[in-house]
């Protein structure tokens, strides 16, 4: 069999092996990163903790505009100090749980960042789980 014959194949196979837009859009993740970011959401599952999660990357993202805009570190510190403080009373009070940046805080950060655009997206709620279309 000759290549052609076998793309031909492989692209004729089975219509309900191609991957919808959602799928392709997964598969730019690294398997890690995607496993990190399941473990992640499943440390967010109350939403009193997501929408403090929410706010508290907006105070950061906040503080560095207005940081950028001043030419001041003053408001980048003052954002990213609001923000852990929303997520870390989310997490005490509301998940019951400890927060990943204490084990992670490379891949918590990047999470953080992933689950608030996922928010503005539309792929995850901040009424009710069920809403979720992120895994």
């Amino acid at each position: 069999m000759n290549r052609t014959a076998t793309k031909n194949t492989v692209k004729n196979a089975d219509p309900q092996t191609k991957p919808n837009a959602n799928q392709e859009m997964a598969a730019t993740n690294s398997p890690t990163e995607q496993k990190f970011y399941d473990f992640y959401l499943q440390e967010h599952q109350n939403m009193a903790c997501r929408r403090l999660h929410f706010a508290g990357s907006s105070f950061g993202l906040l503080g560095l505009a207005k940081s950028v805009k001043s030419r001041s570190v003053k408001p980048l510190l003052k954002g990213i100090a609001a923000g852990y403080a929303c997520a870390w009373v989310g997490h005490f009070f509301f998940e019951k749980n400890k927060p990943a940046t204490f084990k992670y805080p490379l891949q918590s950060f990047a999470g953080d960042i992933r689950m608030f655009t996922d928010v503005l997206r539309g792929n995850l709620s901040l009424k009710d789980r069920k809403f979720d279309k992120a895994r």
